[in-house]
């Protein structure tokens, strides 16, 4: 017997879901006869790249994950006490193990669906009531991306709420955390509106061409001011006032909503979430309850089921970009959910009591350090402070010694003008951590070190108008779950009423919800990965540095382009800053007048709401019934805008699911009128191998890792979207005010400068396991994949749109509008799938009444078989309606989804069984995914708005009528 060794792990066989034996089935029922036909019949042979991706071979999972734990080791771990909005911190384990590493956390969806993600809504629920609670406020959004952007949200949620005629200037006090006033220029000059910086201390507020300002609490250099009367004074000036702020120092501190601030930001890090290098976190913002309509990001409120029972959604999604498209000022698509869930947790397992505690240790600590450096003789600016010393010294000399002392000994401080040391204390401090502080300054001084142990007891010698005395975390749920054993428990309960990838697929069309392999997973919880804060000495960053030089280099190698910024922090980010990039080559050759972008009508609705955000004026283009571009109407408005053109933004694969032909004449269009064409990512995944963005013609384009590069989207976020370009544009990439990001010098769209660096590592480990092959492979086979459903699916549902040769891409749009006829819904068949155990497709989008269907390449033939059979058993259920034989209105799609509290009833009075109402398959009676609730009133819970912890029957009385609109895919 001959035996062939060869490597058993092969990553790209975990990663497709269809054996051979499985191509060939789907190839027949296709009408092909082979996967190459299938290409050629799909992808227009004039876009086809002509050289394979030259990119690593492939590596096995256990050679790639030695090969990165020798990248990540060379990262050096200091002490990190830089602080300006970073900390180090604690996860607990049981928050670690069974979210953060957990794919019944991390693989889910976005929540439109609410019915089924039930518990990452009452996690969310939990978040926004913790933020409301310690900054004062009223009302909370879902997270945002981070500290700076949420600033520069509110920044622009002021400006269009001002009533001052003419106001563009915005106040921003020189203390607010330097990477936040990048990002807030970056964001405000696009608007014509200017910032003004300066001492909050001296500021003249009846300026009327301010509408608003921006305070630091406490400071960027730890300074802890009262900020009563800077408010009081702005109010009485007609200005808006965000206080950017820390979230463990308001359970000392009195709030900021106390004072009278109209808004607060900020970034949830320390509440348990690693440095990452910068990333993914969780930005806040709260705000008064008066401007709940006009709150970016999401929120998520209380509302009934069809059984009155409480259930959470997310609430007025009427303010959605996908509606508001042209008209939108805020990108919405911009939360971390999964960062969220992890810093409410902490919250819940911590409670006020021990959160306390450990802002009462912090401070404490942070005490005894300055006692000790004053007896060195050094000098401490800050009257008051929570966990922030400004160290200043005699010269720019003894600064100098006192790094290469501390970095000798391993360790980061703050370095700043030419003669101050900042020092930031935080959770993990120790005492004897303290007294290695003061070593280094004591040997530098030439004096004997001077730390004493943690005294019993401390006093605040901070004003009485600071001392923060009103109560927070008192909901039951942050005074309950303090063991672990409960911790676990509440946990466990949450995660199972939520589906994930872990139960069955979600073939979201735009979305591509694929394996996030184990393998890709495992280093992001490495201390190596997750334990250097942003603004540390690049010297120390040296694996990372070696992960951004790969990275970029392998998505250039993917999109033909000639430079990446790995910078923005989600696809919508991207866009953004895509587009700040073409406007940054218009206005340096004098084109500023060039604002106009032109925007299919099918396009995604973040595209219109980067290009206003960008101070572009949206041209929308029609689309032909065939769901092309209409070239003819593109041709004509690039010519009568010529003059006026910045770009046009395209996605490709269209947003319909096909492979336009037409797509080089229109790039080439754009260009002979002196505009540049903005590719949106999102469909990526139909292109990788077969084809690039610069063989298309594009001179930008945003990649969605979470998408096409396999991280998890994590229940709507995290998220990453860079951008790569053409070489004439790269000088207009994203830099950072803070850290040198490779000499890059346009603003910052990121607090850090390379965004959420810690998730990177799992795209890293996607691309070296899957190689230029295995990437193309995986290409084809989602294409494959669509085309099968396609082929199974098309005598019961109409599809939409195909392409020259009747395929489609890697997704396709199922037609439910003939349903209508029979009083049959979109939204009816949505919650139906629920009761199959499946997250519905895309519903609505870009076409209303539609189901866009996306099954990716990492789905098997088993499970798009169970998907088909569910699909074709919905139609039968729907013709039964349609013939008369099931009643119109009381029949088992109206009523879907359906819970076991409504089955496991004494009577049944409707007219179809207890067994077809929750075991229509038996595949679903072998493993039953259960929803908690049944299907949500969402215009109940708009009306009675309730955006944090409660009971039902605590909503207020008042009334106000919503529309109620379908809901686009998230970014």
């Amino acid at each position: 017997m001959l035996l062939q060794p060869k490597a058993a792990d092969v990553f790209i066989d975990r990663h497709n879901g269809p054996d051979s034996a499985a191509v060939a089935d789907m190839l027949r029922a296709i009408g092909v006869d082979s996967l190459d036909q299938l290409i050629d019949e799909t992808v227009p042979a004039a876009i086809r790249l002509k050289q394979p991706l030259n990119l690593p071979a492939a590596l096995t999972e256990r050679a790639f994950l030695a090969k990165f734990k020798g990248i990540a080791g060379q990262n050096r771990l200091f002490k990190n006490y830089i602080g300006l909005g970073y900390h180090d911190t604690q996860l607990p384990g049981v928050i670690q193990r069974n979210i953060l590493e957990n794919p019944g956390w991390y693989t889910a969806y976005t929540p439109y669906q609410a019915e089924i993600a039930q518990g990452r809504l009452e996690a969310l629920i939990n978040y926004q009531t913790m933020v409301i609670d310690l900054t004062g406020l009223e009302i909370a959004n879902a997270s945002l991306l981070d500290e700076g952007t949420a600033a520069a949200e509110t920044l622009h949620m002021f400006h269009s709420l001002s009533k001052k005629k003419n106001a563009t200037r915005y106040f921003v006090s020189e203390q607010v955390l330097p990477q936040t006033i990048d990002v807030l220029r970056t964001r405000a000059t696009p608007l014509g509106i200017e910032l003004v910086v300066g001492d909050h201390r001296t500021a003249d507020l009846t300026d009327e061409s301010l509408f608003g300002a921006i305070l630091q609490y406490p400071a960027a250099d730890g300074a802890v001011y009262d900020y009563t009367d800077f408010i009081s004074k702005a109010h009485d000036s007609n200005l808006f006032v965000t206080v950017a702020t820390d979230l463990l120092s308001l359970t000392l501190l009195t709030p900021p909503g106390e004072m009278g601030a109209d808004a607060c930001v900020g970034n949830s890090q320390r509440f348990g979430v690693p440095m990452g290098y910068g990333g993914p976190h969780a930005g806040f913002l709260s705000t008064k309850d008066q401007f709940k309509r006009v709150i970016p990001g999401r929120i998520i409120g209380q509302s009934i089921d069809a059984a009155g029972n409480k259930a959470y959604r997310m609430a007025l999604q009427t303010r959605e970009q996908h509606i508001r498209r042209e008209k939108a000022t805020s990108n919405i698509c911009t939360a971390q959910v999964l960062l969220s869930v992890l810093a409410g947790m902490y919250a819940v397992y911590h409670g006020p009591q021990r959160i306390k505690q450990i802002a009462t240790n912090v401070h404490a600590h942070t005490q005894v350090l300055e006692q000790a450096l004053k007896t060195l003789g050094l000098e401490q600016s800050n009257e008051f402070y929570f966990d922030t010393l400004d160290i200043q010294l005699e010269s720019a000399e003894l600064q100098a010694a006192v790094r290469k002392e501390a970095e000798a000994a391993g360790i980061n401080f703050r370095y700043f003008g030419d003669t101050q040391v900042g020092i930031s204390l935080h959770q993990n401090t120790e005492i004897e951590d303290v007294a290695d502080i003061v070593a280094v300054f004591a040997k530098v001084l030439g004096k004997e070190a001077s730390a004493t142990d943690l005294p019993a007891e401390i006093s605040v010698n901070w004003p009485v108008a600071l001392l923060r005395t009103s109560k927070y975390l008192t909901h039951p749920v942050f005074n309950t779950h303090h063991s672990e054993h409960e911790m676990l428990r509440y946990m466990k309960q949450l995660e199972n009423k939520d589906l994930s990838l872990a139960h069955s697929m979600i073939a979201l069309g735009s979305c591509t919800m694929k394996l996030n392999a184990t393998a890709e997973m495992i280093p992001v919880t490495w201390p190596e990965i997750g334990g250097l804060h942003p603004f540390a000495p690049r010297e120390q960053a040296q694996g990372y540095t070696q992960i951004f030089k790969d990275l970029e280099a392998w998505l250039c190698e993917v999109t033909g382009f000639d430079a990446v910024s790995l910078q923005p922090n989600s696809g919508a980010q991207g866009e953004y800053a895509g587009l700040l990039a073409i406007k940054g080559y218009h206005d340096a050759r004098g084109d500023q007048h060039r604002n106009i972008a032109l925007i299919p009508a099918s396009a995604h609705g973040t595209n219109p709401a980067s290009a206003v955000m960008a101070g572009m004026q949206v041209v929308v283009v029609k689309s032909t019934e065939e769901g092309n571009i209409d070239v003819a109407d593109l041709k004509a408005k690039a010519a009568q805008y010529a003059d006026k053109l910045s770009c046009l933004m395209v996605t490709y694969p269209s947003t319909h699911g096909v492979y336009e032909e037409t797509i080089i004449d229109i790039c080439e269009t754009i260009h002979q009128h002196g505009g540049r064409v903005y590719m949106d990512g999102a469909n990526m995944n139909a292109q990788v191998g077969l084809t690039s963005p610069a063989t298309i013609g594009a001179d930008v384009c945003h990649l969605n890792l979470h998408k096409t590069f396999c991280i998890p989207h994590g229940g709507g976020g995290p998220g990453v979207g860079p951008i790569g370009v053409v070489a004439d544009l790269a000088p207009y990439l994203p830099g950072h005010v803070v850290v040198d990001a490779d000499g890059r010098t346009t603003g910052a769209v990121s607090s850090a400068p390379w965004g959420s660096a810690s998730i990177l590592p799992i795209s890293y480990a996607y691309i070296s396991m899957m190689g230029g092959e295995g990437l193309t492979e995986a290409t084809r086979m989602a294409i494959l994949n669509a085309n099968y459903i396609k082929a199974k699916l098309e005598e019961h549902y109409p599809v939409l749109y195909t392409g020259a040769n009747g395929r489609c891409a890697h997704e396709m749009i199922l037609d439910c509008r003939q349903f209508k006829k029979a009083g049959i819904e979109v939204e009816d068949i949505a919650k139906r799938l629920m009761d199959y155990g499946f997250h519905a497709p895309t519903v609505s989008f870009p076409v209303a009444g539609t189901l866009m269907v996306e099954p990716t390449e990492s789905e098997s033939k088993e499970e798009l078989d169970r998907f088909i059979e569910a699909m074709v058993s919905i139609r039968k259920e729907i013709a039964e309606v349609e013939a008369g034989r099931a009643d119109a209105k009381d029949n088992l799609l109206k009523h879907a989804p359906h819970t076991a509290a409504t089955v496991l009833t004494e009577e049944w009075n409707r007219p179809y069984t207890r067994e077809q109402a929750v075991y229509p398959t038996e595949y679903v009676r072998a493993a039953k995914f259960w929803p908690s609730v049944s299907r949500i009133d969402s215009a109940y819970g708009d009306r009675n708005l309730i955006c944090s912890c409660t009971s039902v029957e605590e909503y207020a009385d008042a009334e106000e009528k919503l529309v109620e609109t379908d809901k686009g895919p998230s970014y």
